[in-house]
């Protein structure tokens, strides 16, 4: 199934459910816009908050900004580390089903993401995944990966993908259509992104990669764009269509991500893949509205699990 809109996904939540057995975790709770995003889901029924943190910081912010602290469990913790232990020993222990993180660094928490006695990585590649709403295209576009992995090998990009699809299946996009992006939608042997997607499009048609199709390389506008798919006389059932662009590394990734925001107006919702739970990681500078995206997004996907 194709959406066109972030909103469309949202409409299959089953609220009353969501609001009663999903219980969200967020760690370093003393963060004004991460409360909004966390006290307005709440107020939508999407999830039950547990807010870990300076206890007394979070009820000032709480008190001057009108956010109902009734029935909220808070654990008082004042050391980062802590809050980061405590945080996710709940998700671990099945305690609290989704993580998110508020006013502390990606590094941190993810460290306790990590962590081999408490944590909940499962043993498989961490990756970052983000889902647009872009006015100029006939469906969402998710991206990947813009936040975790720096210079991806052609083994970590096969890891990237099989969490992709895995969650895209949760969103009911099933065997969704994954664009290797290059600089140039030709095979040069300087170029190691034009290579490595050669290489994901074969191993997928061997059946090595299942449940997608891949083709690339392909550049990034003939992966969106039909026009540009037919001058270059492109044969591809991916180029102009693609689901899922998979980005050759971090740089290219986090630029191509701020592009959609800031210039083409992007509603965008995005995860952590690969733990125990989907984890809503998002970046100081993301709007209230993309935190509450983005736990939303995590909400359906534990809702299709």
């Amino acid at each position: 199934m194709s959406y066109k809109h972030i909103q469309e996904l949202f409409d299959s939540i089953d609220f009353e459910k969501s609001s009663k057995n999903i219980k969200l975790v967020l760690c370093a709770a003393a963060d004004l816009h991460s409360l909004e995003a966390v006290f307005r889901a709440r107020d939508a029924k999407l999830v039950t908050p547990i807010l870990v943190g300076e206890k007394e910081v979070i009820e000032q912010i709480c008190s001057k900004h009108n956010f109902s602290l009734e029935g909220v469990e808070i654990y008082d913790v004042i050391e980062q580390s802590e809050m980061v232990k405590t945080s996710v020993k709940l998700v671990h222990d099945g305690k609290a089903h989704l993580l998110m993180k508020g006013k502390l660094s990606s590094s941190k928490i993810l460290s306790g993401v990590l962590n081999k006695e408490w944590g909940i990585s499962k043993n498989k590649m961490i990756s970052h995944l983000s889902l647009f709403d872009l006015p100029e295209y006939h469906k969402l576009l998710a991206l990947t990966d813009v936040a975790m992995n720096i210079a991806p090998d052609l083994q970590d990009k096969i890891k990237i993908i099989n969490n992709s699809v895995e969650f895209l299946e949760k969103l009911d996009i099933i065997n969704p259509k994954i664009a290797a992006i290059a600089a140039i939608e030709g095979v040069n042997e300087k170029m190691q992104a034009t290579l490595d997607a050669a290489l994901l499009s074969i191993m997928n048609r061997r059946g090595q990669i299942k449940k997608c199709i891949i083709d690339g390389p392909l550049a990034f506008d003939n992966a969106i764009n039909t026009e540009s798919k037919e001058q270059k006389g492109i044969q591809s059932d991916v180029a102009g269509d693609a689901d899922l662009l998979l980005v050759p590394d971090i740089e290219a990734g986090n630029v191509l991500y701020k592009a959609f925001v800031f210039f083409a107006k992007a509603k965008v919702a995005a995860v952590v893949l690969g733990a125990q739970a989907p984890i809503v990681l998002t970046s100081r500078a993301d709007s209230q509205e993309t935190k509450f995206n983005s736990i939303a997004l995590a909400v359906v996907a534990l809702q299709n699990s």
